[in-house]
């Protein structure tokens, strides 16, 4: 099992040159496809060749379209995050129109919402009560969609850089496949979430049938 580990990117630190030319960037230009961003979720991610391996991450989800979502992932949320992957979730009406085989590279999400495990953490400030119900609406559309992950960086094995090919990674669809409440506990007393009582709210969601091609690492070797 590896868990996230960050390590310094090799490199000198950011000039006074740049850091200037950032901020007049940042005032001058237009980064719509960042401005488009509209979810912060934080989940875990397991190696589909290595199920043993696992990190946590932290997305930033776009919508393209209604049965199309984009996110970058990093390793924190910090303002010095690595970019480490990228996921794209699509509709069940899409999913279903892959072939076979395609469909082995995506994921649920049913497992992740359910749980508890997926939250989308709450901003400074924001009450519980209003955020949690931003959050169930959230939870219940990320439920129907299906997840294709690749990492680029592979931070938890000590890569200073974003070596060799990208790494298919998939989810979890059942507690007994790590020490859940060891992992998640962690996890939430970082961001000051709950998965218990995540998990009480999200019982209220309706139960899906999952595809029996997707997440095929814990059904094939």
């Amino acid at each position: 099992m590896s868990h996230t580990e960050t390590h310094d990117a090799p490199g000198e630190p950011l000039s006074t040159q740049s850091a200037v030319l950032t901020a007049v960037a940042g005032a001058t230009q237009s980064f719509a496809p960042l401005s488009n961003i509209c979810a912060h979720l934080n989940a875990f991610h397991v190696d589909a060749n290595d199920t043993s391996r696992f990190l946590e991450t932290t997305h930033f989800c776009a919508h393209l379209n209604e049965d199309v979502r984009q996110c970058l992932l990093y390793d924190s949320d910090a303002k010095d995050a690595k970019l480490i992957g990228i996921e794209y979730m699509i509709s069940e009406r899409l999913f279903k129109d892959l072939d076979p085989e395609e469909k082995g590279y995506w994921h649920s999400h049913v497992f992740e919402v359910k749980s508890g495990m997926l939250v989308m953490p709450r901003p400074a400030g924001i009450p519980e009560s209003v955020w949690d119900k931003a959050e169930q609406k959230e939870m219940e559309k990320t439920m129907r969609l299906y997840g294709k992950i690749f990492h680029l960086w592979q931070v938890d094995k000590g890569h200073k850089l974003p070596l060799g090919p990208p790494n298919l990674m998939s989810s979890f669809t059942s507690r007994d496949q790590f020490d859940f409440e060891k992992y998640v506990g962690e996890r939430d007393r970082k961001l000051g979430e709950d998965w218990r009582r995540k998990a009480a709210l999200r019982q209220s969601l309706e139960e899906l049938e999952i595809d029996p091609h997707a997440d095929a690492c814990w059904k094939t070797k």
